[in-house]
């Protein structure tokens, strides 16, 4: 039987300027994998696993080089307003906090919601552009909401290469099921670590998955890779970040240009063979969608966010 639930420490984040919440919760709902996050989009809640054992802010959790210390996990819930972020923290059973947990932590959520993004200079620059002028005016507060584990990130991103994010979640969720890890005190699953993915047997993984054997064998890569020093973390060397993505089995420009937004936290990356990006232009070609994108740099990523939410809104 387990004792009483431990009570939440809870902390405030403001945000300055417009915030988009609406924006924020659907793409934590649409992305949430099952299991390991749960979100609720009324109550504007959202919660997940953070790992403080591996580095402090900024590390990331999932890489190969934080495989032996022992994990220091605490569920974080971000609830969103328009004015400020609050953050509810539960430690798992067994875990203590320290004093500079909570700042870490500040650290984590803001860069994970984009708060400290400058909507001012994003305004400024693409607010008069005739493409997305409108769709800027109309959502100003619009920020790329990210992830605080990067190598959860590029596994999620490569098992929803080419479906839809209802199959993507699928996917991710038997994962989760079948290689994660129950984190006691947390009511949430742990996300399968880099060195329990690249050991399963690729049949099993893609059987478990319920993927395609090229697609179980990019996951597999991907892992190995990660294990292999591969860090996807906003603190480390982007270019070279981009160069390791490359050279996984599996892995094109748009998974490593997604990957720059979402885990490296890029505000000029650039997907132009995104296929929604490509018919909101006109129908464009890839190369005809990364001309148009000269315009908008260096905050392309933003304008990425822009068209993607204006095509939610007319589909």
């Amino acid at each position: 039987m387990s004792g009483p639930e431990r009570a939440a420490d809870r902390f405030v984040l403001p945000v300055d300027g417009p915030y988009d919440v609406a924006h924020a919760i659907g793409i934590l709902a649409a992305h949430s994998t099952p299991l390991a996050e749960q979100t609720d989009v009324a109550a504007r809640r959202h919660g997940r696993l953070v790992d403080l054992g591996t580095g402090g802010a900024g590390a990331d959790p999932g890489a190969g080089a934080g495989a032996d210390a022992p994990p220091r996990l605490v569920r974080v819930d971000v609830v969103l307003d328009e004015g400020a972020v609050a953050v509810e923290v539960r430690p798992a059973d067994g875990v203590d906090l320290d004093p500079d947990d909570r700042d870490r932590l500040a650290a984590v959520v803001r860069r994970w919601l984009d708060l400290d993004a400058d909507v001012e200079a994003v305004q400024a620059a693409l607010g008069d552009d005739p493409v997305l002028g409108p769709l800027v005016r109309a959502r100003p507060g619009i920020r790329l909401t990210g992830s605080p584990d990067g190598f959860e990130t590029a596994v999620t991103t490569v098992l929803g290469q080419q479906v839809s994010l209802a199959a993507a979640r699928t996917f991710t969720g038997k994962l989760v099921a079948a290689y994660g890890t129950p984190v006691p005190g947390t009511g949430l699953t742990r996300f399968p670590r880099a060195e329990v993915v690249a050991g399963a047997d690729v049949a099993e993984l893609r059987a478990a998955i319920g993927v395609t054997g090229s697609r179980g064998l990019t996951v597999s890569a991907l892992a190995a890779a990660a294990v292999d020093g591969l860090v996807v973390d906003p603190e480390g060397d982007h270019a070279d970040i981009r160069r390791r993505l490359h050279a996984v089995r599996g892995i094109g420009p748009w998974t490593v240009e997604y990957l720059a937004i979402r885990a490296l936290g890029d505000r000029d990356a650039w997907p132009s063979g995104d296929l929604v990006l490509r018919r909101v232009l006109g129908g464009v070609t890839a190369r005809e969608a990364e001309a148009a994108g000269e315009a908008w740099a260096p905050h392309r990523a933003y304008a990425l966010f822009q068209l993607w939410a204006g095509a939610l809104v007319t589909a």
